[in-house]
């Protein structure tokens, strides 16, 4: 067979990769929204970086000393639920001059910041942790995670029933624009007044009459008085360094004020989904990003992920990864990579799955930090071959005969009988159509016929 194919059957060796860019984008131009600008007088992101890096200095502290006392993964939790081992807290609390009592909240903390992630029983310092130094958007990165924990970083008070402290957290964005707006101290008793004003709102949303059938109305908890939960929700914002509390008044810190501001940002950037996603699946959304050239698909992406929680985003995503359709699953990972951090446990659990392991794998090290360039080196021989039959029928399908050809200088094999014994072994359930697409889009005759007969025998198990 080798002897007929042409001396051009010789492959480039480049690395594989997931087809990220569409294949049958269209032009869909629109105007392009001016870069938001923060509001004036906010310090530069330098500046916000060395607070982010101030506030955080006890917790990175502590993960520093887990990752080089007990190595990675070896910091053990007590429950299963990222809680120290007193052992572990002891120890700390010893080397550090630390009372176990500081230990754990630091380490609660850098938990909450994404400096230290734990997994199962164990942790791990996490990758803001190592690029805390060289990386300022890893920083203010993993201070926004920690503002936006604010509620878990301060125990809530005795006494109030559950729902009433989920309607203070709920109601607390707009207390925070308020604050934002005002650009300075703002008396207490007036974000009294509005928190009061949100809760009744959130109530009265909670309590419209639904269509259809209508369970039996069950009695309303009396209300609990607001002015102790608006002072925890307070007092637990000026713990993580989001605001100052004092003389009855509170105010916004620049670290505060920023990060209100980004959060607003995404809301607008939500409201304004270019191409109309913003509510669809997963699936439905990636199929109508398909069609766009990529800076708009980023965009989108990133309004579709900016309308819903990270949990149930990157469950989706995955879901739809896990189709029968090759583009989607390329497209998906694209969206998981705008993710980053949150997505990692997820993505990591995906590796036994044969057909997200490539995917995963070279997510997994370009989130470590490697060169997207190099990162096809964690792949073996059989998950590149896999890869590429993977992405060349996403291309078969979605895109043009030209495109499949020129797929051919991604493979890893020098040659081109090379790549058909590969591609023959690894297995993929797309093969037979991926090498009929391939020999029927392929100007040279010689070629195509030994992609033929590579078809006919993986259709019909001979050799």
């Amino acid at each position: 067979m080798t002897s007929r194919i042409p001396r051009d059957s010789r492959l480039r060796l480049v690395r594989p990769r997931p087809l990220a860019a569409t294949p049958r984008a269209t032009d869909q131009r629109r105007p392009r929204r001016p870069a938001p600008r923060p509001p004036e007088g906010t310090p530069a992101p330098a500046e916000l970086a060395k607070m982010a890096r101030s506030q955080l200095a006890d917790a990175a502290r502590v993960a520093r000393w887990a990752d080089a006392a007990l190595r990675p993964g070896r910091a053990r939790a007590a429950d299963g639920r990222a809680t120290l081992s007193d052992a572990t807290a002891a120890q700390a609390a010893a080397e550090l001059g630390l009372t176990p009592a500081q230990v754990r909240a630091d380490w609660d903390t850098a938990r909450l910041a994404g400096l230290i992630e734990v997994h199962g029983d164990s942790a791990r310092p996490g990758w803001r942790l190592r690029a805390w130094n060289r990386d300022d958007s890893a920083v203010l990165r993993g201070w926004v995670a920690l503002f936006d924990a604010w509620s878990l970083a301060h125990p809530e008070p005795a006494g109030p029933e559950p729902a009433a402290v989920a309607e203070v957290v709920s109601a607390m964005p707009q207390v925070l624009s308020f604050l934002q707006l005002s650009a300075g101290p703002v008396p207490v008793a007036q974000l009294l007044d509005l928190l009061d004003q949100r809760v009744t709102e959130l109530r009265t949303e909670r309590c419209e009459i639904p269509y259809g059938p209508r369970p039996e109305p069950v009695e309303p908890p009396a209300d609990a008085p607001l002015a102790p939960l608006l002072d925890w929700a307070l007092h637990a914002l000026a713990s993580v360094g989001a605001l100052t509390c004092g003389a009855g008044q509170a105010t916004l810190t620049p670290l505060g004020s920023w990060a209100v501001w980004v959060k607003l940002e995404q809301i607008c950037v939500a409201a304004q989904s270019p191409a109309g996603n913003i509510e669809a699946s997963a699936e439905d959304m990636l199929r109508g990003c398909a069609q766009l050239r990529p800076n708009a698909a980023r965009a989108e992406y990133r309004a579709w992920l900016a309308a819903r929680p990270v949990g149930s985003a990157v469950t989706q995503l995955i879901g739809a990864a896990r189709g029968e359709d090759a583009l989607l699953r390329g497209l998906a990972f694209d969206v998981l990579r705008l993710v980053g951090a949150p997505a990692e446990p997820d993505v990591r659990a995906t590796l036994d799955e044969p057909t997200l392991r490539p995917y995963a794998l070279l997510w997994l090290a370009e989130h470590d930090g490697t060169d997207p360039e190099d990162a096809h080196e964690v792949l073996t021989r059989d998950e590149a071959t896999w890869l590429w039959v993977d992405t060349a029928a996403a291309v078969a399908d979605h895109g043009e005969a030209p495109m499949l050809v020129r797929h051919l200088e991604s493979a890893v094999q020098a040659t081109v009988p090379a790549l058909l014994d590969e591609v023959r072994a690894v297995g993929h359930p797309r093969t037979v159509q991926v090498l009929v697409a391939l020999a029927a889009a392929h100007p040279d005759p010689a070629l195509a016929k030994a992609v033929r007969r590579a078809a006919f025998q993986v259709h019909t198990g001979g050799s």
